[in-house]
């Protein structure tokens, strides 16, 4: 399984992560593809009208890591990078969570350790 965080949108046939700007979206995808422009190595990026977009989600993966429930921000090399979204100081401490800014809790945890992960979609 994939993680994903944050915007995608379907666009003729096909779903990319997205970027919502009023009425415009700018699409992503990692290779190149005909009407999108390369803006680094792996990265192409072309603007569509709202309009045109046949699906606008906010997704976003959450799991559970020793009993609590988390967010998975990103995946390297079998760890997952998971924010704690319950934000309790108590059990940021217990876990030996990195504080990432005020209230926010963040670790890396191993796949295998790591239960229920499921994507949300808004």
């Amino acid at each position: 399984m994939s993680v994903r965080h944050g915007y995608y949108a379907a666009w003729h046939g096909a779903e990319y992560e997205a970027s919502p700007d009023g009425d415009l979206v700018r699409l992503y995808t990692a290779r190149h593809t005909d009407g999108f422009r390369r803006i680094s190595p792996d990265r192409y990026v072309q603007v569509v009208p709202l309009s045109d977009v046949d699906d606008l989600r906010y997704v976003t993966t959450r799991c559970t890591w020793q009993g609590e429930p988390f967010v998975v921000l990103g995946e390297h090399d079998g760890w997952l990078r998971v924010e704690h979204s319950g934000g309790e100081a108590a059990v940021a401490e217990r876990l030996r969570l990195e504080l990432f800014d005020r209230g926010v809790y963040q670790a890396w945890a191993s796949r295998h350790e790591v239960e229920d992960v499921r994507e949300e979609i808004v």
